[in-house]
């Protein structure tokens, strides 16, 4: 197991913590040990409504607190249940611009009992530097959220 991973499990493996707690320090975390990692958060389904709501995150304050699905990145993956890894996003046409300096974004949904009830969503100001480990790592990371939620 990754030095990562192995820091990220004990934060999971924290009794007595509140999820979002949880949430916001795996946020802290990756921001600290990922250079490239900018805008790191969370966002989850509102209740029954087809629309995403933020979550804790750690970056620069975001107007997207609410997120329609099929809108954005984000909103796209909460409809294809897929890991979206965008190296450029000026190259999308459905991308919803949190910052100017955002050059890339990674999501990966989380699923509690078959169902996406939500997603980590990180921004990079460099074009396309996300690795196959960092995608596996999140896509780990999303699996194990969904035990504490």
């Amino acid at each position: 197991m990754s030095e990562i991973k192995k820091r990220l499990s004990v934060i999971l493996e924290s009794p007595n913590q509140k999820a979002e707690d949880q949430l916001r320090k795996i946020c802290h975390l990756l921001d600290q040990e990922k250079d490239y990692f900018n805008w790191t958060g969370f966002y989850f389904r509102n209740g029954d409504k087809e629309e995403l709501v933020i979550g804790p995150y750690v970056g620069a304050k975001t107007d997207h607190t609410v997120i329609p699905f099929g809108k954005g990145i984000c909103g796209q993956v909460a409809v294809s249940n897929e890991t979206f890894v965008v190296p450029d996003v000026s190259l999308q046409d459905n991308y919803l611009s949190c910052s100017i300096d955002t050059k890339s974004e990674i999501v990966v949904p989380i699923f509690k009992d078959g169902k996406n009830i939500g997603q980590i969503d990180i921004d990079s100001h460099k074009t396309d530097p996300f690795t196959k480990e960092d995608r596996e790592m999140l896509e780990w990371l999303c699996g194990e959220v969904a035990k504490i939620l």
